[in-house]
């Protein structure tokens, strides 16, 4: 991706990207030419334009927003958010352990220690989506929050917690329990959208509450990088930080997306996530605070001309293969790298990126039909769709089992992972937190190592390592073999006497 895309959260931290200001000169250019023509001449020129537009059977500009603004508003909340970060992370912070730490001791003589972790403020938008306080937004405005708080268009503040999250669309569910019913976004169909119809934004931009904005559909389907089910709408509604997760809508009033990302270096470019993507999870984000998708076990590519031309294509479209995973469901079918997939349960893919909505989407357990192209010849293989397993970080919690104990936050390894490590086996688990004072910080291992065994056991999954360690409560120590930048070596953990 050449363009530099920034999911716009609006935050007060270290670190925080700074956010380019706009040029005011256009602004007054356009003003000067627009004083220039008599207010009668304007308003002749806007009728007789409005009267072309409904001769030539297409709809007029609205004339105002006002209506439909007043009975939307009520149900966009902002969204106020405490993160935790590592101290590490404050560029600048004087180290007193560092080259300067000493100079810094000495001219501040009551320097007191430095704490581990600082505390961040930021802010999204959100849209009522059920009177009794579900709330929609982003994953990213609440992903990492310790607190989060959330304000009505009057006022009121409640508590929320995060009950469901997804990385992969970017959505998360919040919940609040509010004194009274409360007003709700009605939902529309981003699918009947046009491109060229009007839509309206309402949001928190730069903390600036229930702030409106108005533009037209720029373009649907666009792929932007973000994840594995890019889908979005663009739109030349003006969306700044702050805006992420709010709502989008039609001149119906309805709901037909959620604001999401810009374009840094762009102007009037902005991308929402379709309502008709959400609209399938929010219930399970709901009821079981994540998403069940289906799954195959193939990393794919896709096809260019070359490609096309040396695998004797006679249509540039499909999916390319470019990795079978051991054991999963298109390996136990006889899948191949350097397959080309051209239908998933007859339905023709086009490109790379239709496909892992298609498997996405498929109940598990269901058998799929597999159209693909080998060799010069088009067959059919049937494939049994698993369940995708998540990536999700599984944080240990107390529990009476004592499973916490370790000190161990883990997450499983993915493709994308192994190939940032430089890894060609992706076995294993990976560290990714240690909680201090806990016998995983006293055994030494890092954020970062790769956990291959417990106890002489292979694991390859985050829920193997805590099955293991709850079989471990009755012993004093455990043994993990641990793999860390290009060596392995094994690591005792000991239970705190």
């Amino acid at each position: 991706m050449f363009h530099k895309l920034t999911q716009y959260t609006s935050g007060r931290r270290f670190g925080a990207r700074t956010i380019a200001s706009v040029a005011l000169s256009s602004l007054f250019i356009g003003l000067l030419v627009a004083s220039s023509m008599p207010w009668t001449e304007v308003s002749v020129a806007q009728g007789l334009g409005q009267k072309a537009a409904l001769a030539a059977g297409t709809p007029a500009m609205p004339g105002s927003f006002a209506e439909l603004v007043e009975r939307l508003g009520p149900a966009v909340v902002n969204i106020q958010v405490t993160k935790v970060a590592p101290m590490a992370d404050i560029p600048g912070m004087p180290d007193p352990d560092g080259p300067y730490g000493e100079f810094f001791k000495r001219f501040f003589k009551d320097l007191p220690q430095r704490p581990e972790q600082f505390r961040t403020q930021g802010s999204g938008s959100g849209a009522i989506i059920n009177a009794d306080g579900h709330i929609l937004t982003n994953n990213h405005v609440v992903d990492g929050a310790k607190e989060v708080a959330v304000t009505l268009a009057d006022q009121q503040v409640y508590q929320a917690r995060v009950v469901g999250r997804d990385a992969k669309t970017d959505l998360a569910v919040l919940k609040i329990d509010p004194k009274q019913a409360l007003p709700v976004a009605p939902m529309g169909s981003s699918t009947d959208l046009k491109v060229g119809e009007w839509v309206v934004a309402i949001g928190n931009p730069f903390g600036l509450s229930n702030s409106v904005t108005a533009g037209i559909v720029s373009a649907k389907g666009r792929v932007i990088g973000a994840g594995p089910y890019d889908d979005f709408i663009q739109t030349d509604a003006p969306i700044n930080p702050g805006n992420s997760g709010g709502p989008l809508f039609n001149m119906k009033g309805e709901m037909v997306g959620i604001n999401t990302a810009i374009i840094a270096a762009g102007q009037g470019i902005g991308f929402a996530i379709p309502i008709d993507l959400a609209k399938p999870l929010i219930p399970q984000l709901v009821s079981t605070g994540e998403v069940t998708r289906g799954y195959m076990g193939v990393n794919i590519q896709s096809l260019t001309p070359d490609l096309a031309k040396a695998l004797k294509l006679g249509e540039r479209q499909g999916a390319l293969v470019a990795e079978v995973v051991p054991g999963g469901p298109a390996a136990k079918a006889g899948i191949r790298r350097g397959d080309v997939i051209v239908a998933f349960n007859g339905e023709s893919i086009k490109s790379s990126h239709d496909l892992p909505a298609m498997v996405a989407k498929t109940p598990v357990g269901e058998e799929a039909s597999i159209t693909l192209y080998r060799d010069g010849k088009t067959q059919k293989v049937p494939v049994t769709v698993a369940k995708l397993p998540s990536e999700k970080v599984a944080r240990e919690e107390s529990s009476p089992e004592g499973q916490s104990q370790w000190g161990l936050q883990l997450q499983e390894m993915t493709p994308q992972m192994a190939r940032q490590r430089g890894l060609t086996d992706e076995s294993g688990v990976m560290v990714v937190g240690v909680q201090p004072g806990s016998p995983a910080e006293r055994a030494g291992l890092q954020r970062g190592d790769l956990i291959r065994e417990v106890n002489r056991q292979p694991v390859q999954s985050v829920q193997e390592v805590r099955d293991a360690l709850a079989k471990a409560e009755s012993q004093d120590s455990l043994v993990l073999l641990v793999k860390r930048g290009q060596g392995s070596l094994f690591v005792a953990m000991a239970k705190q006497a």
